[in-house]
């Protein structure tokens, strides 16, 4: 191993950790943006490295293209770290369209998260929600009074719906149905968690998929419809 795959090797290492404690803000008991500047530093000793390896095995050209290759593998390097969280944000949004309901979870200019949902093809908006521990696709309905659980979900969630009381009428768009309330210990959606939320399951056959009511979406401090995205605030 030359001296300046060892300097690449050290570079590389150096993004790497600032990329894995961007949340801390220290790596190697220093401050980031002071560990950032010495990373910044050593691409100049990289290419004044590889010049003057590269200058005892061959002629001028020689040199002056392996410093142009290794001076593009560490302005990627650096590019990469800079514009992290962009690329970040652009991978959320590429899963949220092939994954219909996947949260993109952003930070709105006061610090505070935002999730934000696409429209899905049929026009609704649809939402991955981790119910008890397991993902339970919801339709978001502003007018459902409750959260309410399909007789499918309502099994996979292991709340044995054969023995609830259906006690409740409820209007669904198969017309009216008879629905159990029920208590569900945990339902997130990225960062935004509630606990003890009350919810109603369907009867069987009553209802296709689970619908995320306003025993939950109320709690939210907001809820905005931009277009094609629905913004949602914890």
């Amino acid at each position: 191993m030359n001296g300046l795959t060892v300097v690449l090797l050290i570079l590389g290492a150096g993004l790497a950790l600032l990329i894995f404690n961007d949340s801390s803000g220290h790596t190697m008991g220093m401050d980031n943006d002071d560990f950032a500047r010495i990373v910044y530093l050593l691409p100049i000793a990289a290419v004044l490295s590889a010049g003057v390896l590269a200058g005892r095995h061959g002629g001028l050209g020689e040199t002056a293209r392996m410093i142009a290759i290794w001076l593009v593998i560490i302005m990627g390097l650096m590019v990469g770290y800079l514009y992290r969280n962009d690329f970040a944000s652009v991978g959320n949004r590429l899963m949220a369209g092939l994954m219909p309901g996947s949260a993109v979870v952003t930070t709105a200019s006061d610090g505070s998260s935002e999730i934000i949902l696409h429209r899905a093809m049929g026009g609704h908006f649809q939402a991955r929600m981790e119910v008890n521990g397991r993902t339970v696709p919801m339709l978001v309905d502003t007018g459902a009074s409750s959260v309410v659980l399909s007789w499918d979900d309502a099994q996979t969630l292991g709340l044995d719906p054969e023995n609830l009381s259906f006690t409740v009428t409820v209007s669904t768009a198969n017309g009216r149905a008879m629905a159990a309330p029920v208590r569900l210990d945990q339902m997130a959606i990225g960062p935004i968690v509630r606990r003890d939320v009350r919810a109603m399951v369907a009867s069987e056959g009553r209802l296709d998929e689970s619908l995320l009511g306003m025993t939950f979406l109320s709690t939210l401090s907001s809820m905005q419809i931009q277009t094609d995205e629905l913004r949602l605030r914890d």
